[in-house]
C-alpha cells in the first residue's frame, strides 16, 4: 500500500495563523482551500490572499469557502479554529472528511488535539505554532515575525497515526519554507508554548501594548517571570517536564524577535471578539487547582482579561 502524502490541504478557521500557513503552502504549489469568515472569503475570491511581510507583499492563489463541506477529499485538514469551538467544529466536520484524511491542530492551548481525537476517529496530530501574524483587513494578512512549527503525536491520539505521517507533513511544510521539526515529546513542546502565551497574551491585551514594550518594563517582566514559574510548576504536576529558567530566557528572545507583535488575545479584544484566555491563563489556574498547585498570577490575569472581554468570570 502506498504511503500517505498530503497533496491537498484544507485550513478550517483560517484567520491570521491559518491564512498565513495556508498561503505559504499554496505558494509552494500545494492545493489549498481556506474555510473562513464571509468577508475574508469574499476578499480572497476577488483578489487572492495577500500577505505583507518585511520583504514585501505577495499573493497566494487559494480556494476559499465559508462551508465546512469544502474539506471533502482534502488529504490534510489544518485545524485553526478558536479553542472554545474545537469540539463543535470537529463534530460538524465528521461527515465531510475522507476516510484517509489526517488532521493537525495549530491552536493555542495544550488539549485541542485531545478534544478533536475525542470526536473523530481519524489520525490527529498537534502542532506548536511560533509566528507573529495578524489580519489587517479581509484578504490581507500581515506577517511580523518567525513562522515555524513543531509537530508530534499527542498522548490522546497515539496509536492512530505513525511516524510516516509526521515526516510527510513536516516535509510539506519544509518545502514551503516553514521549519517544522518532529518532536518525540510534543506535550512538552505544547506546554512550552502555553507558558509563553500565558506570559505574553494577557498583559498585551490588558495594557494594549506589543511584546517589545512589555519586555522593556521591569514590573511587567517580573509579572511575566511569575507566570512562567507558576505554569512550569503546574506542568510538572501534570507529568510534563519543562524548565522554568529556560522558558524565562525564551520569553525575552521571543520579545526581541517580535517586538511589534500584539498577542492574539489583544487582537481579539480590539475587534470585540471572544478571546481564548480560558484555554491559556484560565486553563493553568484551573489545572493548578485540580493538582493542588497555586497559580494566583495566572488566575488574576485571567480575571482581568475576562473583564476586558466582557464575558463571565
Amino acid at each position: 500500500m502506498p504511503s500517505w502524502k498530503p497533496r491537498s490541504v484544507a485550513v478550517v478557521g483560517a484567520g491570521a495563523v491559518g491564512g498565513y500557513f495556508g498561503a505559504r503552502l499554496a505558494r509552494a504549489g500545494v492545493d489549498v482551500t481556506l474555510v473562513a469568515r464571509p468577508a475574508h472569503v469574499e476578499a480572497i475570491r476577488r483578489d487572492g490572499l495577500r500577505v505583507v511581510e518585511a520583504s514585501g507583499e505577495w499573493r497566494a492563489a487559494v480556494h476559499a469557502s465559508t462551508e465546512l463541506a469544502s474539506v471533502r477529499d482534502r488529504d490534510l485538514v489544518l485545524f485553526t479554529v478558536k479553542t472554545p469551538d474545537t469540539a463543535r467544529v470537529a463534530a460538524e466536520l465528521a461527515p465531510h472528511l475522507g476516510a484517509d484524511a489526517r488532521l493537525v491542530s495549530l491552536q493555542n492551548g495544550v488539549d485541542n488535539a485531545e478534544r478533536i481525537a475525542a470526536v473523530l476517529a481519524h489520525p490527529v496530530y498537534a502542532a506548536v505554532v511560533y509566528v507573529g501574524v495578524q489580519v489587517d483587513r479581509p484578504g490581507l494578512v500581515r506577517h511580523t515575525g518567525r513562522g515555524d512549527l513543531v509537530i508530534g503525536v499527542p498522548r490522546a491520539a497515539r496509536g492512530r497515526g505513525d511516524d510516516g505521517d509526521l515526516r510527510a507533513i513536516a516535509s510539506m511544510f519544509e518545502a514551503a519554507g516553514v521549519p517544522c521539526p518532529v518532536s518525540d515529546d510534543v506535550e512538552a513542546a505544547l506546554w512550552t508554548k502555553l507558558t509563553l502565551n500565558c506570559a505574553f497574551n494577557a498583559i498585551s491585551a490588558i495594557a494594549g501594548v506589543p511584546y517589545g514594550t512589555m519586555a522593556a518594563s521591569g514590573p511587567a517582566r517580573e509579572v511575566m517571570a511569575s507566570v512562567v514559574r507558576e505554569t512550569a510548576a503546574v506542568a510538572r504536576a501534570a507529568g510534563v517536564s519543562i524548565d522554568a529558567d529556560a522558558l524565562d530566557a525564551a520569553a525575552w528572545k521571543l520579545a526581541a524577535a517580535m517586538p511589534e507583535q500584539r498577542s492574539s488575545t489583544a487582537q481579539d479584544i480590539e475587534r470585540g471578539r471572544p478571546t481564548e484566555i480560558d484555554a491559556l491563563n484560565g486553563f493553568v489556574a484551573r489545572r493548578g487547582a485540580e493538582l493542588g498547585v497555586p497559580a494566583p498570577v495566572n488566575r488574576t490575569l485571567h480575571a482581568l482579561v475576562k473583564l476586558r472581554e466582557g464575558g463571565p468570570s
